[in-house]
């Protein structure tokens, strides 16, 4: 009898082990789901001057139009942005964005996930063309910009001009705000120590009210 008791009692306790188990699985204890990886590496920050409006974001790696998904890991917001024009990072979201997924007196990131989401580009306002676009209402890509950084100005009574470290006197220029898609094109006139320095006359062609430095730029030379 003390035999099939510790037989039955052994069996009772491989069921019951069997069904934990199986119970754990089906409710994910056992597995956890593979973490989803990441197109940006590092932390993610946000530009106090980028547009005010919808959540955007600025990208070194991905082209206009382009739509990321971004996650803040420590509270599990998240953020679906367009990106709207070049900048220094892999990810750079403009204040509405950040918003929405910060923690309360957080301006970086650290725990983030930033996800490349394929379909639709983003379609530029009625009636409007980015430069560069094939038509109106078709985004094209953005032109390559001839100079990288913001672009600044030095005070010059003359018309619009500007100097450059890596141009030739005569070379003749386009720059474009991103922000505001305004442009002006310029001819080189000395030497700086700037890849492009405006003169007071073509910065102000171009240029935000109140701002002194154009972030959001594209340098073209002009054949």
């Amino acid at each position: 009898m003390r035999v099939q008791r510790r037989h039955v009692l052994a069996a009772t306790v491989a069921v019951v082990a069997a069904a934990g188990v199986a119970v754990g699985t089906g409710f994910g204890f056992a597995d956890t789901a593979p973490a989803r990886k990441s197109v940006c590496s590092g932390s993610v920050t946000f530009s106090a001057e980028a547009e005010a409006g919808a959540p955007a974001a600025t990208s070194d790696r991905f082209p206009v139009g382009t739509r990321l998904r971004v996650t803040n890991l420590d509270n599990n917001r998240t953020a679906t942005v367009t990106v709207t024009g070049p900048s220094g990072s892999c990810v750079l979201l403009n204040s509405a964005a950040m918003e929405l997924v910060r923690e309360p007196g957080k301006n970086v990131i650290r725990r983030n996930v930033v996800e490349k989401l394929d379909g639709a580009v983003a379609q530029p306002a009625p009636g409007s063309v980015r430069p560069g676009a094939a038509s109106p209402g078709v985004p094209g890509p953005p032109p390559r910009s001839a100079c990288s950084g913001a672009i600044t100005f030095f005070a010059e009574n003359a018309a619009p001009a500007a100097t450059s470290g890596q141009f030739p006197v005569g070379t003749r220029l386009r720059v474009t705000n991103l922000d505001n898609n305004r442009a002006t094109t310029v001819t080189v006139t000395g030497p700086s120590g700037s890849c492009v320095l405006l003169n007071t006359a073509a910065m102000d062609q171009i240029r935000e009210p109140g701002k002194n430095l154009v972030r959001n730029n594209t340098v073209e030379v002009l054949r």
